[in-house]
């Protein structure tokens, strides 16, 4: 580490937290009622973020990544936590025969899974009817190594279960690739663009919501509301409190630490 990660004394690392508590439902430009997404500042409690006026009462697909891009090209150093999987275990990469690199691996996942049209489902993907899925499936006892070391963590590939992340996870990352092939100059995909941040530019990070949801009253919100509004709501005191740089530097051997380099890392945990 070359320390671009420590924290000042009473200097926060980010100007604005953002949660998002993601979904896999439906398609990319149907209303979700379980998407939602949560901002704060070093000074400001969470606030729930809503959808321009439309004849869709909640966030779509196509909507959030639309705003987020809006948001990352801000000059506004930002922290954003989204509650599902950035890449898959590296079973996955050897059994496909994949370069062992993050941008290789959303763009080949994109020309399989093309989750992003504006009427295609996973479902749709994941039992044939569009794209190219079943030639990149994977087994549901594959695990990362974040998942092996968070609570309760499923695999990205475990479908139709509570608590499940694949559905998210295989809608979600054609809108990782589209805002990295757009802002890649501006933001920090951690921990794929490296472990220590730059000082100048927002970063992108996948977040577990169960890791804290427990512990902060949800006072009248949503199962979804509560899922964004912890994460935006832990990043924010964790930078307050000096503790969060800490998080991006978690204690990891060299081996570890390259095979997270690719499976990804889920921000908050240990």
């Amino acid at each position: 580490m070359d320390g671009t990660t420590k924290k000042c004394t009473g200097m926060p690392l980010f100007n604005r937290y953002i949660g998002i508590d993601y979904s896999g439902a439906k398609t990319p430009t149907d209303s979700l009622k379980g998407l939602r997404i949560y901002a704060a500042t070093p000074d400001d409690d969470p606030v729930e973020i809503h959808p321009p006026p439309s004849r869709r009462r909640y966030w779509t697909r196509r909507g959030t990544a639309q705003w987020l891009l809006e948001r990352l090209r801000e000059p506004i150093r930002t922290l954003v936590g989204i509650d599902h999987g950035f890449s898959f275990p590296l079973p996955y990469f050897h059994q496909y025969g994949l370069l062992l690199d993050w941008p290789a691996f959303l763009e080949d996942f994109h020309r399989h899974w093309p989750t992003d049209d504006d009427h295609v489902s996973v479902d749709d993907v994941r039992y044939g009817r569009v794209g190219r899925g079943q030639a990149r499936l994977g087994h549901p006892r594959w695990l990362r190594l974040t998942e092996q070391r968070a609570r309760a963590a499923k695999s990205v590939f475990r479908f139709d279960v509570e608590g499940s992340v694949a559905k998210s996870t295989h809608a979600g990352l054609p809108w990782l690739l589209m805002l990295r092939r757009l802002v890649s100059a501006q933001v920090h995909f951690w921990p794929f663009d490296g472990w220590d941040l730059p000082p100048d530019r927002s970063v992108v990070a996948e977040i577990y919501p169960s890791l804290w949801r427990r512990a902060i009253p949800t006072e009248r919100r949503t199962p979804d509301q509560q899922d964004a509004y912890v994460v935006a709501d832990w990043m924010r005191k964790a930078d307050g409190e000096g503790s969060l740089a800490g998080f991006f530097a978690p204690a990891l051997t060299a081996e570890e630490q390259a095979q997270a380099s690719i499976e990804g890392w889920i921000l908050g945990v240990r």
